[in-house]
């Protein structure tokens, strides 16, 4: 038997212990990065704890620039710059697997941290590193039309995904050093407005949603490629999701002045509607494979749904997608809703976990509904991690 003066310490404990666990940070974005950091992801390093050259890691970074510049707490500049130095000798040699040569644009998510880290310390390994990047653009396969392979073994395709992991540095690059390159300028707009012209969904399609389908192969013969456009059959989430936050961050760098700002304003105008209609209508969030909603097997997909929800805030936020009925904001505020209730879950150390995220989608296979809701999800998948704590910060900013 227990007397009440045992019994007092252990109720204390119990109730210390049990508002720990069950405690709810202030901001989300806040416990996303601190979640993610003390799993060690996003610092230059694969799981195996080699030097890895990763766009996931990049994407992170930028949420972590963004989170380090509205607190003020100097532990997340301090991790970007540890995991910058993790893939770049000091002599500004990129490492950690990348291999220009394989003409890839994935790894080039990366270089927006280079230019943040050279724009603040001036040290030129990072601008050394930048111009690794940038030398691999100037000799980057292409399309006859002009538009980036997304990687020299993909031949003649063009895919979402790599807008992202190519464009935002681009346009980065072009500002801090080439501003007055009219040339660069109209490469950066041509990529996105090539990609879109070549992956939208015609009126009249099966499961319209007037969105952009995964990729498109210009020569027409990937065994998934239409007979108009050589475009992809079906719609992928994430894909999107990559298109939509590269276009509300490059408009950022973009001068306002070229007419290359206005031709990727329009085509974020075009969609931004588009994407609010495609939400499910009870969750409010996005289904995997988008031309395919309720489909037996497809799922409500968590990382492009925060992209989406970054987008769409970020985007009336900023001026580029007009909100006069206050619907997108409603429709993003909706899905962040549904986004914390599902996906975040509370774990005993005071970190939090991310569910729901597709490990990968590729057009390397035949492109059916069937490979994309076949492909596994993984807890605490960084690109998911990443686009939460991006979403969370522009919801935070409301």
């Amino acid at each position: 038997m227990f007397s009440a003066g045992h019994l007092l310490p252990l109720l204390l404990a119990f109730v210390v212990h049990t508002s720990t666990v069950l405690a709810r940070p202030h901001s989300y974005a806040v416990w996303a990065a601190d979640s993610a950091t003390k799993r060690g992801q996003g610092n230059g390093l694969s799981s195996s704890g080699q030097p890895s050259v990763s766009y996931e890691h990049g994407e992170l970074q930028w949420g972590l620039r963004q989170l380090y510049e509205r607190t003020g707490n100097k532990t997340y500049y301090n991790y970007i710059v540890s995991g910058a130095n993790n893939i770049v000798y000091d002599n500004g040699t990129v490492h950690g697997g990348y291999t220009i040569s394989d003409y890839s644009l994935d790894p080039v998510r990366t270089g927006p941290t280079f230019l943040y880290l050279y724009s603040r310390t001036k040290q030129a390994k990072w601008k050394t590193a930048a111009d690794i990047f940038r030398g691999q653009l100037n000799g980057h396969p292409r399309t006859a039309e002009g538009q980036f392979w997304h990687k020299l073994r993909y031949f003649n395709q063009g895919w979402l995904d790599g807008i992202y992991m190519g464009d935002v540095f681009y346009a980065q690059y072009t500002k801090d050093f080439q501003p007055t390159n009219a040339t660069a300028w109209a490469d950066i707009a041509a990529q996105f407005t090539l990609i879109y012209r070549n992956t939208l969904q015609a009126p009249g399609s099966a499961n319209y949603t007037g969105l952009l389908y995964h990729g498109y192969d210009y020569s027409h013969t990937a065994v998934w490629a239409s007979p108009d456009r050589g475009h992809s059959p079906e719609i992928w989430d994430r894909a999107l999701g990559w298109y939509f936050m590269a276009m509300v961050d490059v408009l950022d760098i973009f001068p306002e002045s070229n007419s290359g700002y206005a031709s990727i304003q329009n085509i974020l105008r075009a969609l931004a509607p588009k994407l609010r209609d495609a939400a499910d209508l009870k969750s409010g969030v996005w289904w995997l494979v988008m031309t395919q909603p309720g489909r037996a097997q497809n799922y409500f997909e968590s990382s492009g749904t925060a992209m989406f929800v970054y987008s769409l805030l970020k985007g009336v936020r900023m001026g580029y997608i007009p909100d006069s009925d206050g619907s997108i904001v409603k429709a993003a505020k909706k899905a962040y809703q549904y986004m914390i209730a599902n996906w975040v879950v509370a774990n005993p150390d005071g970190t939090m976990d991310w569910t729901s995220t597709v490990e990968v989608g590729s057009l390397s296979g035949n492109g059916t509904f069937e490979y994309y809701v076949g492909v596994p999800t993984a807890l605490n998948d960084l690109k998911g991690v990443a686009a939460f704590l991006l979403a969370s910060l522009e919801y935070e900013r409301l």
